[in-house]
């Protein structure tokens, strides 16, 4: 179920409220019993977690070898807190 976000014009209450697409809209605050506005929402993410998704299983080697270069896991790195080989702050 969407999640939709509401303003009241007399108050300005806002408020956020789970319902179905196919529900009417929230017409009075449940404050003041002004009218209300539904507002434009920015929706929910998309996750992509577990097997069968493009992001998690299709990549190409290339991309997994550069990522993995740069967040520092599987690198030769000397230092502990970065992924550089010579390191300025602690001098490894």
């Amino acid at each position: 179920m969407p999640t939709y976000d509401y303003e009241c014009k007399v108050c300005g209450h806002s408020y956020r409220k789970f319902q179905k697409m196919t529900d009417e809209p929230d017409k009075t605050c449940p404050k003041c019993k002004g009218e209300v506005r539904r507002l434009i929402g920015l929706g929910g993410g998309v996750i992509y977690k577990g097997s069968g998704f493009y992001t998690t299983d299709y990549r190409s080697s290339e991309y997994l070898r550069r990522s993995k270069e740069e967040s520092g896991s599987g690198s030769n790195s000397s230092c502990s807190s970065c992924s550089s080989k010579t390191c300025s702050t602690c001098g490894k």
